[in-house]
């Protein structure tokens, strides 16, 4: 089977993943092939939880043209998470981790760390 995008977040340790596969149209990034961490919170995040989509560690994986992976997280998930996240995401190939420090994948976790309101 093919390789899929997605998102994903570290929720108490476990990995909250969210295959792309067209069944939360209203949460579609742009280009229409994969989700928004933001749009897609309040239909996936666990129930009870009253966290803003950018309080846990997360992260997406992204299929390349060539069909490599690369995974880009948040820097406090571990790599211990990618096993998993291969088997969910269908990756045959130890994908490509990038950490990305910026402030669009900041949590809780993170100094600076701001939670972002709902408008």
């Amino acid at each position: 089977m093919k390789p899929v995008k997605g998102v994903f977040w570290i929720v108490e340790g476990r990995l909250l993943a969210i295959p792309f596969d067209h069944a939360h149209p209203h949460s579609l990034a742009k280009s229409g092939d994969t989700y928004v961490h933001k749009k897609i919170w309040g239909y996936v995040r666990p129930k009870g939880c009253k966290k803003p989509y950018n309080y846990y560690p997360r992260g997406r994986i992204e299929i390349k043209n060539n069909g490599s992976a690369v995974v880009y997280m948040n820097p406090n998930i571990g790599e211990g998470y990618i096993k998993d996240i291969m088997e969910i995401y269908r990756l045959s190939e130890y994908p490509r981790v990038k950490y990305d420090y910026s402030r669009h994948y900041k949590c809780y976790l993170d100094a600076g760390w701001k939670a972002e309101r709902r408008r």
